[in-house]
């Protein structure tokens, strides 16, 4: 069959270290990929469920994390009873909870740089030493 060979047999992108965000699927092969109706996958874009890179000529591709996502979207629809509306809820926040994970990842990053650069022979430290700081109430002098 022509074109065969050019899909992933194994449901995956033939190269494994593929970049999980390339755009190679178009809108048939990555439903079934996903194992769904192509009409579903137009819907799911619709929705903002799932979208999709648009070629100049308006067509759709998907790339193998699109494809992840929309196994997802059937699984948390099909085995967790979660409606449309929910599972597009579940996604904002995923993806927000991914965002903050990496800014603390690069803020850690940051400030273990700021962290090496500090002199220690300007202040001694004492690995066990503790020091409680009160205020005094202005009131009381």
């Amino acid at each position: 069959m022509a074109g065969e060979k050019d899909r992933p047999t194994d449901q995956q992108p033939r190269d494994a270290g593929a970049d999980p965000d390339a755009r190679i699927f178009v809108i048939s092969v990555a439903a079934e990929l996903a194992g769904m109706h192509a009409q579903t996958l137009r819907t799911y874009d619709r929705l903002g469920l799932v979208t999709p890179f648009r070629t100049t000529g308006g067509g759709r591709r998907y790339s193998p994390r699109d494809v992840a996502l929309l196994r997802e979207v059937q699984r948390l629809s099909q085995d967790e009873g979660v409606n449309l509306a929910g599972i597009k809820r579940i996604i904002e926040l995923t993806n927000q909870v991914e965002a903050l994970q990496a800014r603390i990842t690069e803020m850690a990053s940051e400030l273990a740089q700021v962290h090496a650069g500090y002199r220690r022979d300007l202040v001694p430290v004492r690995s066990n030493a503790l020091v409680v700081w009160k205020p005094r109430n202005p009131r009381q002098q």
